[in-house]
């Protein structure tokens, strides 16, 4: 069953009412409140209406490179499952061809689709990755992100420079040293300026 607009606006403004303890009409800032959270909700949550399929279908030949291919500090943002809490960081997406490539930008947008939705760390850095295998059938695929929980810095332990890591290795960067260790170099290398 699918929640009209109206009805979710109604449940926030029940939360509103909940947080302010009040029966009566909202105090001014807040009468807008509901519908500005569910227009906010309807772009933080868009990753539930991208087909990845869609996003990957587009590739190219690779004419022969068989060597990292590695976009880092991909920001994003997300939204812990559990406390519907905001998480950020940044992700490191690589691959090593086998005869496709795809262009840089899909892999950013790869993060998001799965990043705009009710997650877990966890699962987005799986999720990338069990797609980059679908749909590349790379020689190896990899997905590192680290990222800040506001579950974990505005409530509970309350430790805000904690950051959590979490990886996706398959094919070689799973299975040989050698090449895990090369990404992990090209990972910590020194930034472009500008």
């Amino acid at each position: 069953m699918a929640v009209e607009r109206a009805e979710a606006e109604a449940a926030v403004d029940t939360l509103v009412r909940y947080i302010e303890d009040t029966d009566g009409a909202l105090r001014e800032g807040l009468v807008d409140t509901p519908a500005r959270v569910i227009s906010a909700y309807d772009e933080i949550f868009s990753g539930y209406g991208v087909d990845v399929r869609k996003t990957l279908d587009s590739t190219f030949n690779s004419e022969g490179y068989d060597g990292i291919v590695l976009l880092r500090d991909i920001e994003f943002h997300s939204t812990c499952e559990h406390h519907m809490q905001a998480f950020s960081g940044r992700a490191h997406v690589a691959y090593i061809p086998v005869d496709r490539i795809v262009g840089i930008s899909k892999l950013a947008r790869l993060v998001d689709i799965h990043a705009r939705r009710l997650q877990n760390q966890e699962r987005i850095t799986r999720q990338v990755a069990d797609a980059l295998v679908e749909h590349l059938s790379p020689l190896g695929c990899a997905v590192i992100i680290e990222a800040g929980h506001g579950c974990m810095r505005c409530r509970g332990v309350q430790k805000s420079h904690a950051v959590m890591t979490t990886s996706a290795m398959r094919g070689v960067f799973l299975e040989k040293p050698e090449a895990r260790s090369e990404l992990m170099q090209l990972i910590r290398s020194k930034p472009l300026d500008g």
